[in-house]
This record gives structure tokens, sequence and C-alpha cells, in this order.
């Protein structure tokens, strides 16, 4: 799977579409940004991961002027879908217990790592979000010890199990 929408793709804070005559075509799997991405307001967004030919769909109410407004700045802003939402969107997805912090740009920053979404949920095996372990998610960029990860969308957990879980992710807006 291409990897174009990755946290730090410039795609996500610029106003510059992708593959337009993709997007135009209904839902396919080939990554595209159409202009609706900073000019349309919205109040839902419906987003599906697609994984083995199974895709599957939950909605995030939010309203914003723009999905462009809500990411491109880079500060984090909460969403309240739910862990059971989140890891229903793939099958076998794992989710460590703890944190469940969900919304727009969690960026988490240490010395020796760093998970970085756009949009998505992450867990943690320890009481708290300072340093989640896994996640669901679009948009990620991460980095464990030598292990240096970019996806457009998938399920990780780094440990107790390691898992990963490529996915085909659709954000649409309504």
């Amino acid at each position: 799977m291409q990897n174009d929408f990755s946290y730090d793709s410039s795609y996500w804070t610029n106003n510059e579409t992708y593959g337009v005559e993709d997007g135009l075509g209904g839902l396919t799997e080939k990554q595209t940004k159409l202009a609706s991405y900073w000019n349309t307001p919205f109040e839902k967004l419906c987003l599906g991961m697609k994984v083995k030919n199974v895709t599957k769909w939950i909605e995030v109410h939010y309203e914003a002027i723009s999905l462009f407004d809500v990411i491109a700045h880079g500060n984090f802003t909460p969403t309240a879908a739910g862990r059971n939402a989140w890891k229903s969107l793939i099958d076998d997805s794992i989710l460590q217990q703890y944190c469940d912090k969900e919304g727009f740009n969690l960026d988490y920053v240490h010395p020796d790592r760093y998970m970085k979404i756009r949009i998505g949920l992450v867990g943690n095996n320890e009481n708290e979000c300072v340093s989640p372990d896994s996640y669901i998610g679009f948009g990620i960029s991460e980095a464990y010890g030598y292990v240096t990860r970019t996806s457009s969308c998938g399920n990780a957990c780094r440990f107790d199990p390691i898992k990963v879980i490529a996915a085909f992710g659709f954000v649409l807006i309504k």
C-alpha cells in the first residue's frame, strides 16, 4: 500500500489536490485528495478502513468549516466516537486497555520514540496517555527504537503483542 498520506505528508497541511481523476470514480483503492478538503464545511466524518477486501465504517460527529481547518494547524482536537467504534473498523484489531485518547493530530514525542496520527485513537498498557503504544488511525508516522514506520492508515501495537495491520482508508465528510 502507498503511504502518501502519512502524518508528515504535506497533503495534510496544504491546499493542493492529489489524484483528482481517481477521486471522481467512486470508492476505489486509488489515493486522492479533492478540493473539498479545504473548502467544504461538515458535521460528520465517515471513516472507512479496508483490510482483506472487507470495508468497515464509523461515523464521527464533529462540526468544522473544513478538514483542512481542523488538521493543518497540527493542534490536538478531541473527538468522541469511542474505543469500540474505532476497533470495529478492523477485524482482530488490537488496542492496549488504557488511554483511549482520540481526535485529530495526536502527537507524542519522547527522546527515544514518537507516534503521530492525523485522525485516530491511541491506547496504552499503562494507565496514562503520556507514552501510548497502540493506535488505530489515519495519517501515521512513528518510531520506536530502531523501527520507523509510516502508514496512511491502519492499526498497530508496539508490544504485548506486537501487531501491525495495514488498511486502505477512506475519509469522507457529511
